[in-house]
């Protein structure tokens, strides 16, 4: 229901590091109307235009800092995502993406925070890849399945 408003369909962007495009980046949404803690979060399930990208290519913007790895992000268990927050996804990819519209398949992983269940330190101490057959409820939370988004670059 609230899947198709995770990406900002305006946000879509290359950006520069070192004078060179090194990759592209769009503002996403958490699914949580509770707002998750940062450390919950385990990246993306990435799909654009039939490429593949996993989370070792992915870093996150959030609360007006760097983009961090989501290696980074599991330390951040002070640092809050609020519901109506925004934050970036950054992709690492030479060159960025051409002008114009582009396919997103996109499937968030996110940790619940609704107590203690069987698995839970299995996937501390082990998260598991964000993929479309991934569907169990405490790493999913409110993103079962992967959301298709045509976005166009917009520089």
């Amino acid at each position: 229901m609230f899947d198709k408003y995770l990406v900002r369909a305006d946000s879509l962007e290359n950006f520069i590091e070192n004078g060179k495009v090194a990759g592209f980046k769009f503002a996403v949404r958490n699914g949580n109307y509770r707002g998750v803690f940062a450390s919950l979060h385990n990246g993306y399930y990435l799909v654009v235009d039939g490429v593949l990208y996993p989370r070792e290519k992915q870093k996150f913007e959030l609360n007006n800092k760097p983009p961090r790895d989501f290696d980074e992000m599991q330390n951040a268990g002070y640092e809050h995502w609020d519901f109506d927050d925004e934050g970036y996804v950054y992709v690492e990819k030479d060159g960025g993406l051409s002008k114009g519209k582009h396919t997103i398949i996109f499937k968030q992983a996110v940790f619940s925070a609704y107590g203690y269940f069987p698995g839970c330190e299995e996937y501390i101490k082990n998260p598991p890849v964000p993929g479309p057959e991934t569907k169990h409820y405490l790493i999913m939370d409110k993103t079962f399945n992967p959301v298709t988004y045509e976005l166009e670059l917009q520089r």
